[in-house]
């Protein structure tokens, strides 16, 4: 997401087609010394019960974009967003007595990846939303592996491909064709709002090349990253906003709680959700939550904004999510530990 998904630095991996730009793993922050057994301290909720929760926050992230845009213009709903994400991140950023990075060299690659990971493709997808159902939008965010596959194999010479990837990059982009009816000369789709969606998904693997190659071993935590990065695309927004739009004649209360919820709890309080999985679980079991949050997005689009969905919209979002778990497969890797 939202990217939904979110909307954050995402941290080098052995693969970069892992999905989910808007999170940040612990990989970007500096190595912390051992610890012991006894000093790691487990979060009171079991890792299952937040992943089933950050998956219904990113998956209905489409449905309070879809209803944000109902009562503000596009680049409205995504500065509210932008601007309560931040908040969220700035209370956590207090909390930890962490700073904001200061030197010029990282700002300057936040402020790109700010508009790669967050403005950029969090703007498309509401003005996407004017146009298209929020299901359809929500399963376009599920191609973005798909993006990052294609794209890694031209911008990075250590990400080989292998049969079984290319394979479900083919999959992935027969089963979009499938979601659009191509078979139909995409009659009743509207390209310019699909065209939009699409092109929001490809922008996160665009910006997760850029920070693999810039921010990769910074020394500052990658919450410190991550507060600084939608601080700078909150920033962005609030000079780009008032060149587009005018101030708004009232407040619509539906709206303006989908726009807090959708920046305070989608952006910000999910990316610290997500923070928590990472650090517990790995970044293989955390990206698990993308191929769910089309599922959520699809059922909340139908059940509660009514709208309609044909029989190759879910046929083609499970191919769809069937290729994009292709492209994450590798090579088995032999244990090395030592037994004991």
């Amino acid at each position: 997401m939202c990217y939904e998904i979110d909307s954050g630095i995402v941290a080098p991996m052995t693969r970069l087609t892992t999905p989910k730009p808007t999170t940040a793993t612990p990989a970007l922050a500096p190595t912390a010394a051992p610890t012991t057994a006894r000093s790691i301290r487990r979060p009171a909720l079991d890792w299952r019960i937040r992943f089933g929760v950050l998956s219904l926050i990113w998956g209905f992230s489409f449905l309070l974009i879809k209803v944000g845009t109902q009562g503000f213009a596009p680049f409205q709903v995504t500065f509210g967003r932008l601007l309560f994400g931040t908040a969220v991140l700035a209370a956590a950023l207090a909390v930890k007595r962490q700073r904001l990075p200061r030197d010029a060299r990282t700002l300057a690659h936040l402020a790109v990846a700010a508009f790669l990971l967050n403005a950029l493709p969090f703007s498309l997808f509401a003005y996407a939303e004017l146009t298209i159902p929020s299901t359809l939008a929500g399963i376009c965010n599920a191609t973005s592996p798909l993006w990052g596959m294609a794209l890694s194999l031209v911008a990075l010479s250590e990400d080989r491909p292998t049969r079984v990837r290319v394979a479900g990059l083919g999959l992935g982009f027969t089963g979009v064709l499938t979601v659009l009816g191509a078979w139909q000369g995409f009659h009743g789709l509207d390209v310019t709002g699909t065209a939009l969606a699409l092109l929001a998904s490809l922008s996160y693997p665009i910006g997760w090349i850029y920070v693999r190659r810039t921010l990769a071993g910074s020394s500052h935590s990658h919450l410190s990253l991550s507060g600084a990065q939608l601080l700078l695309a909150t920033l962005q927004l609030a000079v780009v906003t008032p060149l587009f739009t005018g101030i708004p004649d009232s407040l619509p209360v539906g709206p303006l709680l989908a726009v807090v919820a959708l920046g305070a709890l989608g952006t910000g309080f999910a990316m610290l959700l997500q923070y928590g999985l990472v650090a517990e679980t790995g970044p293989t079991t955390a990206q698990m939550v993308t191929y769910f949050i089309p599922v959520v997005a699809t059922a909340a689009g139908v059940t509660l904004l009514g709208e309609t969905l044909t029989w190759s919209t879910p046929v083609g979002a499970v191919v769809v999510l069937a290729g994009a778990a292709l492209t994450q497969a590798g090579p088995r890797r032999r244990r090395t530990e030592p037994r004991t």
